[in-house]
């Protein structure tokens, strides 16, 4: 490591430096406004209360549940701790670690971009965008679990890269712990390490070698290797979840695989968030028998309707605009037109996901797995703006990655002119 530092100063200032401006952007940030608490920031601040003084885990109620998953309530409450033990008021003190937390993030996607693009230009560009992209600096700022969980499904990601490309079992538990670290702050992640191993296998089955597709080994082999690599990760999720698991068959005697929130799929069958909606009526239905009814009525009465809002509908209002975090006065911008801007950063990431649907082989294209999955998962439930924040940072690499083509192939064409 000492020895790469050395022959490449250059490119380890610019690095530096980049971390360097995240760090004071966001440091200007938390000094230079006034933060909004959200209604979520207030009731889970009554509820670290009534853990650390009643010892009771409980969501917006006096008694125990399980409403929400316990990762951003520990990390609260561990901080309110710490905050007393200091004599500081805990909410400044939470942004202030999230500010950490939001450059060592940086780190993490830089090296998701050098393992998924091999590129290290793109790696540059990808952190350059991150330290500068409005949401994830004014996340910092809102008492929310946005910034802890980007922070631990960026550290998922990068090692489950890694190991797919060393295959090594200790790289796969690893990633395994991570993403039940990251599904205890946000539960919609759950599900994400079975498609990746899926495409992994068949990456490994139809390898292309000197421009055919061959195997070293047998199809079987291959398949024992990446099956038993899944499983492992797959054991080590449930190993991270399980104190979570057990906490909630003791207290509440029940099984709650990750928590017992209101039911956003419910919410999530009222096409433009019509809420005034009366195609079913609900009286004497439970919540879920109403989503079921809603959906198999809208689409047999209103099918185009329906059919555009578990579409385009649904991703538009995902993707198309940026989180704010929890709102802030006055505004803090770093450039001009950032919604503008979010909207580039997401539309170029078309064609680069269109060009990874060919060439499926390709390292990068389990960032555009995981944007698929958590975009089918996004068309499941009610669309909310804040949802893309956690997929933004793969958005990102990937029109970096357009970008540096598109300025290689321009800069090899000014050669070839001066050349002819």
């Amino acid at each position: 490591m000492v020895e790469w530092v050395k022959k490449n100063k250059a490119w380890t200032i610019a690095i530096i430096l980049i971390f360097l401006l995240a760090g004071w952007l966001r440091a200007d940030f938390l000094t230079s406004v006034k933060h909004t608490v959200s209604h979520d920031t207030k009731y889970y601040d009554e509820m670290v209360h009534r853990l650390i003084d009643k010892g009771i885990y409980a969501y917006k109620e006096e008694v125990s549940n399980a409403r929400v998953t316990p990762g951003y309530p520990l990390f609260m409450a561990g901080t309110y701790l710490l905050a007393d033990a200091l004599n500081v008021e805990p909410y400044p003190l939470i942004r202030w670690i999230q500010l950490l937390i939001s450059v060592a993030t940086l780190a993490l996607i830089y090296v998701i971009a050098m393992l998924a693009t091999r590129n290290k230009w793109v790696a540059m560009l990808a952190i350059i965008i991150g330290a500068v992209y409005h949401p994830f600096i004014w996340a910092t700022g809102a008492v929310l679990t946005e910034t802890l969980a980007l922070f631990f499904l960026m550290a998922y990601l990068a090692m489950q890269l890694y190991a797919f490309r060393t295959q090594r079992k200790r790289d796969a538990a690893f990633a395994g712990v991570l993403l039940g670290l990251t599904v205890l702050v946000r539960a919609e992640f759950l599900p994400l390490f079975v498609p990746l191993y899926g495409v992994f296998l068949l990456q490994q089955w139809f390898r292309r070698r000197s421009g055919l597709m061959e195997a070293t080994r047998s199809k079987w082999e291959v398949a024992k290797k990446v099956v038993l690599l899944g499983v492992i990760t797959g054991l080590c999720v449930t190993a991270t979840m399980l104190p979570w698991w057990i906490r909630n068959a003791v207290t509440l005697h029940e099984f709650v695989l990750t928590a017992s929130q209101s039911n956003p799929f419910k919410a999530g069958t009222y096409p433009n968030k019509d809420y005034t909606d009366k195609i079913v009526d609900p009286t004497g239905l439970t919540q879920d028998e109403v989503a079921w009814a809603r959906i198999k009525a809208g689409f047999t009465q209103q099918t185009w309707k329906y059919v555009k809002w578990y579409t385009v509908g649904k991703l538009e209002y995902t993707y198309n605009r940026m989180f704010f975090g929890s709102g802030h006065e006055p505004g803090f911008t770093v450039y001009p037109k950032g919604h503008n801007f979010h909207q580039l950063i997401v539309y170029s990431s078309l064609i680069p996901l269109l060009f990874l649907l060919w060439r499926w082989r390709h390292p990068a294209a389990m960032l555009a797995v995981v944007i698929f999955i958590m975009s089918l998962i996004r068309l499941l439930f009610v669309p909310e703006y804040r949802y893309n924040f956690t997929v933004m940072p793969l958005f990102i690499i990937l029109s970096s990655w357009l970008a540096v083509y598109l300025l290689q192939r321009i800069k090899n064409a000014v050669r070839r002119g001066k050349a002819a």
